[in-house]
């Protein structure tokens, strides 16, 4: 059965080198791992979870109209509503799989499973993070779902990406195109990396009093700004992705977001459906698995 399984041995350094290498001949009582990715995006839009089926409708609706009444005539409901609709389709089972030899596990003291199984949640919410803001971004620049309605836009800024005082600019416009599109102010939110981040904090208008925005730099935080939520994310999609293709996707993902600084969002402008929670499973010590290849294997899936 050699060469079936991509081993995961604890014991080297960096992947390399003898397989015993990190084994301590005395517990030290600490263990160095990396830390885990933050998940920002879980509760900034429309989540739905499902049963069964592939494939979930969000309807979408758009505004009636009003007029006067003129005394003694029959009210006919002339007024319309438009209507279409989004679909969202379940995408495959993502998982992240991890072997680990049990001759490893038996040379040392440290529960390495606990800190892998660890890991592997945070490599799935990475991904969960990154397609989410990728879909905000495409909502921006996609047309209105409803006849008549209002498509999203994309405020373009030669400078945002570097310049505060352009950063802070690009957030009023995007701010004033949701006021113009009666998007409501609860709910709005922006995505930025940290280097864009700490950008608006080197703004006056950012950390003055005057302005009263809520940035500090002793602290090294903004809470809002033109009335968005500021959130940092590392997973904000600043590269070209229009070649990327992954047949178990069904829903739309991609495109060239070289140019992208941030994702200004409000949270309706995102959905998700959820099919399977995430899921952390290992095989059992004595279990058939182990037997056959002298090991545990853990898988992280949602």
């Amino acid at each position: 059965m050699a060469g079936e399984m991509t081993l995961t041995r604890p014991g080297q350094v960096n992947g390399a080198g003898a397989d015993d290498a990190l084994f301590l001949k005395q517990y030290s009582g600490e263990i160095l791992t990396a830390f885990t990715e933050k998940n920002v995006m879980m509760g900034l839009h429309l989540i739905r979870q499902i049963t069964k089926g592939k494939v979930t409708q969000f309807p979408a609706t758009w505004k009636t109209g009003a007029a006067y009444h003129t005394p003694g005539d029959r009210v006919a409901g002339a007024q319309t509503v438009k209507h279409n609709e989004r679909l969202i389709y379940i995408d495959d089972v993502l998982l992240s799989d991890i072997f680990v030899a049990q001759l490893d596990e038996l040379r040392q003291e440290d529960d390495y499973r606990a800190i892998y199984s660890e890991q592997q949640g945070a490599a799935l919410a990475k991904a969960f993070d990154q397609k989410t803001q990728q879909v905000a971004i495409l909502a921006a620049r996609a047309a209105a779902t409803v006849s008549g309605g209002f498509g999203g836009t994309e405020v373009t800024s030669a400078n945002a990406k570097t310049t505060a005082a352009d950063l802070v600019s690009a957030f009023a416009a995007a701010a004033q195109a949701m006021d113009e599109k009666d998007i409501p102010e609860d709910g709005r939110y922006a995505t930025l990396k940290p280097a864009q981040y700490y950008t608006l904090l080197g703004s006056d208008k950012v950390v003055s009093r005057d302005y009263d925005v809520g940035g500090s730099i002793r602290n090294g935080k903004i809470s809002m700004l033109y009335d968005i939520d500021l959130i940092k994310s590392n997973n904000v999609p600043q590269t070209d992705l229009s070649g990327t293709t992954e047949a178990a996707e069904n829903n739309t993902y991609y495109a060239d977001f070289s140019n992208v600084v941030c994702p200004v969002f409000h949270k309706s402008a995102i959905g998700t459906v959820k099919r399977l929670d995430l899921t952390v499973q290992k095989t059992a010590d004595d279990g058939d698995f182990a037997v056959e290849y002298q090991g545990i294997l853990l898988v992280a899936k949602y």
